[in-house]
């Protein structure tokens, strides 16, 4: 399974503690550790590439998470657009239509960027604070890719740093679970309730 940092599980809040203590904790988990990004996207993107998958719908990195903008160049990208009415929601669009800076302070593609559907994407990549073995992803409480993802029929791919995959999370019926985590270290097949995640090389597709 992932390998997991024993410093950050000395205070890792219980599995009933509200997402608002995970949060918290992972916020300090994460301003702690180096940057991995390199060797996270080299395992990220051979993955992909075995898979199959082409058109990617990635994401612009916050302080602190993994930068996957290596993958351009490997992969057809794609980026998303936070919006908010009628109620907030994701569009995706062109990666290097991205030059606007957003609320969050990345770039976005401006609102009038040509929309690409989502039925057109292979792969969606998830950034998140954490993730667990079972692929319940710890994100910042928008319930973005929540409302996003439901009947997406490709590859989900949690992108986290192996520091952050725990046992177990608080989630709801209505939470985004991963197919898959990247990490520095690897790419997990995550497991069934109870089970560890597996290897992808040693895992089926």
């Amino acid at each position: 399974m992932p390998p997991s940092s024993d410093q950050s599980s000395s205070d890792r809040p219980s599995s009933a503690a509200p997402k608002t203590e995970w949060r918290a904790w992972a916020r300090g988990v994460r301003a702690d550790l180096p940057n991995r990004s390199e060797a996270l996207t080299t395992q990220l993107a051979a993955f992909l590439q075995a898979q199959g998958a082409r058109r990617v719908l990635a994401y612009r990195a916050l302080p602190g998470e993994p930068d996957v903008s290596a993958l351009v160049g490997q992969f057809e990208l794609f980026t998303t657009r936070a919006r908010w009415k009628p109620e907030p929601h994701l569009t995706l669009h062109a990666w290097d239509t991205a030059t606007e800076l957003s609320r969050f302070g990345v770039l976005q593609p401006p609102a009038s960027a040509p929309r690409v559907p989502l039925d057109s994407i292979d792969a969606v990549l998830l950034p998140a604070l954490a993730f667990d073995e079972q692929g319940v992803r710890l994100g910042y409480g928008g319930g973005f890719y929540d409302r996003l993802l439901p009947g997406f029929a490709g590859l989900t791919v949690g992108v986290v740093w192996s520091d952050l995959i725990v046992p177990t999370l608080p989630s709801e019926p209505h939470d985004v679970r991963a197919g898959w985590l990247a990490t520095e270290a690897g790419v997990w097949a995550v497991g069934l309730e109870g089970e560890p995640p597996r290897c992808w090389r040693n895992a089926p597709p």
